[in-house]
């Protein structure tokens, strides 16, 4: 993966009810303003429907250079990574990423509360559902070019389903752990950016 260019763009997708905020999101970017001045990074607040999410994300990374962008994403920003990842051509890593959104998430259907800030609501409506099975893609064109963090004790996702997903891409399987991945910054962070290798 290293005779691949610098990654000068990179992507955050957080997860569903998460933000900009979250822990993994604020390590990498401090990370990368520490050591990577040079690469451009984007972290934007999702909107609650997918339609919507992605076309956000894919007007503002438009002008990026696929060869040397990359995409970061956590939970159903994991499947949103892997969409962008499979339009792009680009690199992605998936840190317990969803699998079966659209299946998972019917039953969080109704008015729900933002993790980092509980004064802040939003309604995840029936269509999101349809959104996100249009959203899935078969079988990956490049799978040499993600990188799966996946945690057998994540608590929310199946590991098992996530290691399926990625046939040929590659894996790393921790022991225990959470579906936050607590322990990102001391364990997993510098594998991350070496897959990605940040100018």
């Amino acid at each position: 993966m290293n005779s691949a260019p610098p990654i000068t763009h990179l992507l955050y997708l957080h997860g569903f009810r998460s933000s900009p905020q979250s822990t993994k999101a604020r390590l990498m970017a401090q990370r990368i303003a520490r050591q990577h001045p040079a690469t451009a990074w984007w972290c934007p607040q999702l909107p609650p429907s997918p339609k919507a999410a992605i076309e956000l994300v894919m007007s503002g990374t438009a002008g990026w250079p696929r060869a040397s962008m990359g995409v970061v994403g956590s939970s159903l920003g994991g499947f949103y990574a892997t969409h962008v990842a499979q339009k792009a051509g680009c690199r992605a890593v998936l840190l317990n990423p969803a699998v079966h959104p659209a299946r998972d998430l019917a039953a969080y259907i109704g008015d729900q509360v933002a993790w980092h800030d509980p004064s802040e609501h939003f309604y995840f409506r029936p269509e999101y559902i349809d959104e996100l099975r249009a959203l899935e893609v078969g079988p990956l064109a490049h799978p040499e070019r993600l990188f799966a963090v996946i945690a057998k004790g994540d608590e929310v996702l199946d590991w098992k389903e996530m290691s399926a997903r990625y046939p040929g891409s590659r894996l790393k399987i921790v022991e225990g752990e959470d579906h936050a991945l607590s322990d990102f910054e001391r364990s997993h962070l510098d594998e991350v950016l070496a897959f990605l290798n940040p100018a």
